[in-house]
Parts: structure tokens; C-alpha cells; sequence
């Protein structure tokens, strides 16, 4: 048996009592799985777990769960299990309570109270924060905020705001935040809007993980959490973006990724209707799409110089509200790019690395704040929406196994680097049967990797799953990639470029989408803004090509390819007179 320090025994311990799996510790210690069980039972890690009760120990679990940045699939199904169970387990114990006991009782005929209305004594409340204090608020989470965080604490003044924001910056967990904070201070009801129910589980575990590693409380429920605050009453409401199922609620809303979320303008006015009466705030925030998104006129202003001025009034500028700006609509704007973030203290990102990892286009749309510009697009963000799935639902797949898939099927995909980006790979699933949906199971980027690296690391892939079909970027670099494969898995296909090619590519994969047949996690969305960069261009000869910055200095939209190169495996569909009609002129 391997040998391992003290200090390394100690952390795999500490892991293991705080609720990590046993393949969870193997995984971030890199300790032999047989030597974790082996000092689990010889040691005894087991008995210093016995004096939690069923409740602690599913909630231990939970609150680790609900602190993961990057949470999986996986992840969300087990929160929503524990949480479940938790939820059991509550109604068995509230069951076994004593109706009163003798001191209550006696209290009670002291005030004159006897028994109530119903004969029933007062019961310890569920989601009791009554004793929550602005001051412990201020101690446990304020004196943690980076400087835009302060910002937006400060505009909640505002009766909507509008937020412009880089992805990961934290945005999410703050409002969470905030939204707890206010329910239990104000009694105030709290509703959460999101594109889908995972995205809107993801604000339920942020709150049930503040107030547990904050404060020390437990708090129950799904789709919504009844708060038991000094002012009353206080909901917390989880819901996507299904309005028929919002309908009759009022409170403070919030709507996360607006700019991602399919019919805008619907949600918007059923959000508006929920926090009508001037005490209820509205707050969106989101990373930028495409400029023709449903959202688009509402940022910029021009849903209001169009509605209620005859002469166009001017709205502050982007450098304006990158230090927030009340604007003509009443509608409190604030950019944060990512590098605004790092000024303002967020030191959780190596910009210069993602600058390699992403192109332009895409770096400037998920950090720096800029809308693509999606009239040369070949790729609908409305359709691109619909990809969007919860991933959760995928029984058939845990991608923490050894085998994710079984021995199901799958194709893989792989687009070279070029000299500034990454290569990426991603591995989807095949529909069973014809017509059906396209499942995207994992994608993976290698930032300066050289090709035998990449080579080596699709081996192990093929050790994991069963892989039917690879399609590789012949046309570069990727054909040494193609030739490592080759000496294991024979079966690879080389896709040369050119301009049928190419648009056989793009056509290919428009349909798949249009159809609806292609679904990839809610969560990737450098995907939909990888596909909005692809433009459409006219060759000299009078042809169509497709580009996406696809130059040595700037880098490409390397996921989207990949997808059509796995995509490619399923051929376009034969046209009435025979043979495949690209839509090319010659």
C-alpha cells in the first residue's frame, strides 16, 4: 500500500467528515480509493460521523454540494434528492411532536390562551430567521463583498435595475444573498425567474448554503421557502420561465441571464405585473447575447424613446454605467466587465489565460460586456435557446462513473488549435432512433497542449466510452492529431475542408438545430455565443463560405465546429431530385 503523509491522512479525514465521497477525496487528494476505505475502517472515520442524525448528515452533504462553483448534472439531481429527503424527514419529525408540555401549558392558562384556536400547543416554526439581525449580516457577508458587489448592495434604492455583467463574476450567489437578507429583515416575498428549473435550483442552494454556513439554519423546501421572519411570513419562490406557473405572485423579482432567456418580452411583462406596487424592486441582470435579442431595446433605451418621447432622449454610455447610472426610464444601468471586477478586488481569474482560451469575439461577449451582433449570423439565438437542457434529467448518464454512458453510443468531434486558441473535443450522443435529439455529453478545451498530449488524452476517452464515430479537422494542425488516433482507433474520419465541406458542415448542423434535435447544458453558454459568431460570406467566384474568425492571429469558434464535426457523422438528407443540394453557387 502506497505510503502517505500525515498531513495528506488528515485532509482525506477532514474530507470525509465534512460529507465527500470517497471518490470525491480520491479524486482532489489523488490517494488510492482502497487506501481511503482501508483507513475509513481502521481508524474508524465512520463512528465520528454517528452522533449526527439523519437531517445533519443529508444537510452536511447538501450545504458542500450547494458551495461547488462548476456543480454538474449530477450534482443538481443529488441536491434535489437530498433535498427531498430533508424535507421527509421534517414532516416524520414534526409528526412526533408532543402537542404541548406541561410548562407550555401552563403558560398558556396564564395568559389566558389554553389551547388556541384548535386545541393545538405553538410549535417550533420551520425556517425560523427571526433572529437575524441587519448586524449579522453586516459581520458574517457584507465585510466579504468586492467593490462592485457594495455598488450593487447600495442601488437597491432603485426600483429596477439592469445589470450588464462578465460571466462568473459572482453575480448569482450575490443577489441570493440579497434576497435572503431582505426577506428576513423586511418579511418582503422574493421570486426568482430563471431560462430553466436547474437555473433557478442553483439560487435555492446558494440561499440554503448561506444561511446554513453563515448562520446555522436549516432550511427546507423546493419550489418555494417559507421564511418565519420578525415582520411575518416571507416567501422565497424558485421558478423558470414557464409564466403559467408564476401567475398570482407578488414580491421583489429577479431575472437571471435575461439576455439567454427565448420570448423576453412575455416574462418581462408577467415580472412587471408580479412586482407592480411601488415596494417591489425588479432586477435583471445578465451577460450580453446578440443585439437582436428581445431584451436589446429595453438596454439601450429604445423601448422607451419609442414608447414615450418624440424626440430620442440620450441614455448614459457604456463607460458611464460601468460606474452605474440612473437612467431617462427610471432603470438604475451598471456594466461590470470582468476587468472592472478585478479592479474592484475579484482576484478569482487569469485573464490573459482565457484571452488564449476563448476567440475575440467570444472573450469580448462573456467578459467584456459587447453584444454580437447577430444579423450576419447563420445561427438563431431563438433556436440556440432551445439547446439549452437540464442536463439532470439525463438518467442514462452520471458523468462521474467510470463508464458516464455504458455501453451506449457516442460520436466525438475535434477541432485543432491554431497558434493563439485551444483545441476542443466534445463527445455527444447519437439519437436511437431517426429524428431523434442530439445529446451533448462533454466538451473538452486544451490550451497549449502539443498534439501527441491531445492525442493521448482521446485514448483515454475511448477507454471511457463507446465511441462509434470521430470526426477531425484535417485541414491544419489536426492532422497530426488524425494520424496519432489512427494507430488505436482506426475507425477515425478525416474531414478535409473546402467549400462544399464547409457548408455541408453548417448546413448540417442549422438543421439539426432548427429541428430541435441538439440539447447541451444549460450552464456552456460559451456554446450559443461560439455558434453567433459564424457569419456568412460571399466567396469571389459568387459561392458562399462561412467564417468566424478563423485566422492564426484570432482564433475561431472552436466548440461550435467541433459540435458539427461530431454532427457531421449523420448525413443531410437527400433532396427530391437526388444527391444533396448544399444551397452553394459554383
Amino acid at each position: 500500500m502506497p505510503q502517505y503523509s500525515d498531513e495528506v491522512k488528515y485532509a482525506a479525514r477532514s474530507m470525509f467528515l465534512r460529507k465527500h465521497k470517497i471518490a470525491e477525496i480520491h479524486k482532489e487528494l489523488k490517494v488510492a480509493i482502497r487506501t481511503l476505505y482501508y483507513w475509513c475502517d481502521t481508524e474508524g472515520w465512520k463512528d465520528l460521523l454517528r452522533h449526527e442524525s439523519a437531517q445533519e448528515a443529508i444537510h452536511r452533504r447538501l450545504v458542500l454540494l450547494a458551495a461547488k462553483e462548476d456543480k454538474t448534472q449530477t450534482d443538481l439531481a443529488e441536491v434535489d434528492v437530498l433535498t427531498r429527503s430533508l424535507e421527509r424527514l421534517q414532516k416524520l419529525e414534526e409528526r412526533s411532536w408532543p402537542q404541548s408540555d406541561e410548562a407550555d401549558q401552563g403558560a398558556k392558562r396564564t395568559r389566558g390562551g389554553g389551547k388556541g384556536k384548535k386545541g393545538r400547543a405553538n410549535k417550533k416554526h420551520k425556517n425560523d430567521v427571526s433572529q437575524l439581525t441587519e448586524k449579522d449580516f453586516s459581520e458574517k457577508l457584507h465585510c466579504h463583498y468586492f467593490e462592485y458587489q457594495h455598488e450593487l448592495r447600495a442601488s437597491k434604492k432603485y426600483e429596477d435595475r439592469f445589470i450588464l455583467k462578465s460571466r462568473q463574476i459572482g453575480a448569482t450567489w450575490y443577489f441570493a444573498q440579497e434576497a435572503f437578507e431582505d426577506a428576513c429583515l423586511t418579511g418582503d416575498n422574493q421570486i426568482f425567474l430563471s431560462a430553466t428549473r436547474a437555473q433557478a435550483d442553483i439560487f435555492r442552494a446558494y440561499i440554503i448554503s448561506i444561511a446554513e454556513e453563515k448562520f446555522g439554519i436549516e432550511l427546507k423546501g423546493k419550489d418555494k421557502i417559507e421564511l418565519h421572519t420578525k415582520k411575518g411570513k416571507a416567501t422565497l419562490y424558485f421558478l423558470s420561465n414557464n409564466s403559467s406557473s408564476a401567475q398570482g405572485y407578488h414580491g421583489h423579482v429577479y431575472i437571471d441571464e435575461c439576455f439567454w432567456i427565448n420570448k423576453f418580452k412575455k416574462l418581462h411583462d408577467l415580472a412587471s405585473g408580479m412586482a407592480a406596487h411601488a415596494k417591489w424592486r425588479t432586477t435583471l441582470f445578465s451577460t450580453p447575447s446578440i443585439v437582436t435579442h428581445e431584451a436589446y431595446p429595453l438596454w439601450i433605451g429604445d423601448e422607451y424613446n419609442k414608447r414615450f418621447k418624440k424626440k430620442r432622449v440620450s441614455f448614459p454610455t457604456f463607460k458611464a454605467m460601468q460606474k452605474g447610472a440612473e437612467c431617462p426610464d427610471g432603470i438604475w444601468r451598471k456594466v461590470i466587465t470582468l476587468e472592472d471586477a478585478a479592479r474592484g478586488g475579484c482576484d478569482l481569474f487569469n485573464i490573459e489565460r482565457l484571452k488564449l482560451k476563448f476567440s475575440p469575439a467570444v472573450f469580448q461577449n462573456l467578459y467584456c460586456c459587447k453584444f454580437i451582433d447577430g444579423s450576419q449570423g447563420v445561427f438563431k439565438l431563438s433556436e440556440l435557446e432551445e439547446c439549452n437542457a437540464d442536463t439532470s434529467a439525463w438518467k442514462d448518464f452520471d458523468p462521474k462513473a467510470d463508464r458516464p454512458f455504458g455501453n451506449g453510443p457516442v460520436w466525438g468531434g475535434y477541432d485543432p488549435s491554431r497558434s493563439r486558441d485551444d483545441a476542443s473535443f466534445v463527445i455527444v450522443a447519437p439519437p436511437l432512433k431517426e429524428g431523434g435529439r442530439f445529446r451533448l455529453l462533454a466538451r473538452y478545451t486544451w490550451v497549449g497542449k502539443n498534439l501527441r498530449w491531445q492525442a493521448e488524452e482521446i485514448r483515454k476517452l475511448t477507454q471511457k466510452y463507446n465511441f462509434d464515430y470521430i470526426g477531425v479537422d484535417t485541414t491544419g494542425p489536426g492532422l497530426g492529431v488524425y494520424e496519432m488516433v489512427q494507430t488505436f482507433y482506426p475507425a477515425i474520419t478525416a474531414i478535409h475542408y473546402g467549400l462544399q465541406t464547409k457548408t455541408a458542415l453548417v448546413l448540417k448542423t442549422q438543421d439539426v438545430i432548427h429541428s430541435g434535435r441538439l440539447e447541451w447544458d444549460f450552464r456552456e453558454s460559451d456554446i450559443p455565443a461560439a455558434f453567433l459568431t459564424i457569419k456568412q460570406e460571399s466567396t469571389k467566384n459568387g459561392g458562399i463560405t462561412y467564417v468566424a474568425d478563423r485566422t492564426k492571429s484570432t482564433g475561431h469558434a472552436d466548440v461550435a465546429f467541433a459540435i458539427m464535426h461530431a454532427l457531421y457523422n449523420e448525413p443531410l438528407a437527400d433532396q427530391p431530385g437526388g444527391g444533396c443540394d448544399f444551397g452553394i453557387s459554383e
